[in-house]
């Protein structure tokens, strides 16, 4: 069935080439560009339509962007969206898209239409693609539709060569595709406006993280079983002074029960907060896989990083990380629970230098001034 639509989407996209390529599209299925995606609807040159595709989890982000004046429309891999959105697709001179969306794989790519991948993070700890152990696994006819996808894109915005050589393996492109402007979504974390914003936001929901030391948990989305190890409750909370707020992917909040079970009153949930909200908060960010750390890692406040990797072995084995990671990572990864009480409570300042020097090396604040420089 799959191949199958992709071949409807290539149908129908061929007969729309003719339509005046003028407008510009985002795909989006992560609010973390909604500040790029405005500032991209003011700069728009004269007789330019933006057009916000989404999925159905960044519906808040839409109906924000909608309010901004921008036109959203919801992604669904239905015979309505081949026939209703594909022909306008068509229209595109850019289309942006911040991940991998499978009916890319059918559009006719005209000449003068470019396809930028902006991707969603802003460095990779984890491995996807064709690194991902299990890509190897699946069908031929499932390798040869992504293969579809990722050679669609004409250019990739990177932050660091880091990312590029990441992508060059995971897609199986060329390093002339690599393009050195930084993240759009990372600028944010360089505006004291942002900031004390989000600060505001935190205090006047959270009032009792204000002059405490505030611990996020915060670890990476999983697909297969997760299960939190025994007492690390107990761990995250081993300092006194420290208030713990616990961030977990909404499909793991499930697992919070583990948690909340043991009525530990400095441990908290805060679902209507965001987590590069709290990111501003912190003093010491817990994670193990997941991006948020090379956010986290160009805020002033951010003292320390704890990489909880309890699982790591098995976690290599399915997901896999980058073979590299020793190399960068900016602390030592804890394995156990004891392990991670003791780092918990000998926090040690980090110099972040080295690390943002090779994650973060274009991520300045200015990055979607370039980013729209190029393709505007």
């Amino acid at each position: 069935m799959k191949d199958i639509y992709i071949k409807l989407i290539h149908f129908i996209s061929i007969l729309n080439l003719w339509k005046k390529r003028k407008n510009i599209f985002y795909l989006m299925s992560f609010d973390s560009n909604v500040g790029f995606i405005k500032k991209m609807a003011q700069k728009l040159p004269k007789g330019t339509e933006l057009v916000v595709l989404y999925k159905p989890e960044t519906e808040a982000a839409a109906t924000d962007l909608a309010a901004f004046g921008i036109t959203t429309k919801l992604v669904r891999s239905n015979l309505k969206f081949a026939l209703n959105m594909v022909p306008k697709l068509m229209s595109a001179k850019i289309i942006f898209c911040d991940n991998y969306f499978a009916f890319l794989a059918g559009l006719a790519h005209p000449s003068n239409m470019k396809i930028v991948q902006v991707w969603h993070a802003d460095g990779a700890i984890k491995k996807f693609g064709w690194e991902d152990p299990k890509t190897s696994l699946r069908s031929k006819s499932d390798q040869k539709r992504f293969q579809m996808v990722y050679d669609q894109f004409d250019e990739y915005i990177v932050a660091s060569k880091a990312m590029g050589n990441v992508f060059i393996n995971s897609y199986r492109t060329s390093e002339e595709k690599m393009q050195l402007l930084g993240y759009p979504r990372s600028d944010k974390f360089f505006k004291k406006k942002w900031i004390d914003k989000a600060k505001h936001r935190i205090f006047r929901a959270a009032p009792e993280l204000k002059n405490r030391r505030v611990i996020l948990y915060a670890p990476t989305y999983r697909k297969d079983v997760f299960n939190l190890p025994s007492g690390i409750d107990d761990a995250l909370s081993a300092d006194p002074n420290s208030i713990v707020v616990v961030k977990l992917h909404p499909s793991l909040r499930g697992k919070e029960n583990n948690i909340r079970e043991q009525g530990n009153p400095r441990i908290k949930f805060y679902h209507q907060l965001s987590t590069s909200d709290l990111l501003t908060v912190a003093d010491t960010l817990v994670t193990d896989y997941s991006s948020v750390a090379f956010d986290f890692s160009l805020l002033k406040n951010a003292r320390s990083i704890i990489f909880f990797m309890f699982d790591l072995e098995n976690y290599e084995k399915e997901t896999g990380i980058q073979s590299d990671y020793m190399n960068w990572l900016p602390s030592k990864p804890v394995k156990t629970v004891e392990e991670l009480r003791k780092a918990i409570l000998n926090p040690e300042a980090m110099d972040f230098t080295e690390f943002n020097d090779h994650w973060n090396t274009y991520n300045d604040g200015h990055a979607a001034s370039r980013v729209i420089k190029r393709y505007l």
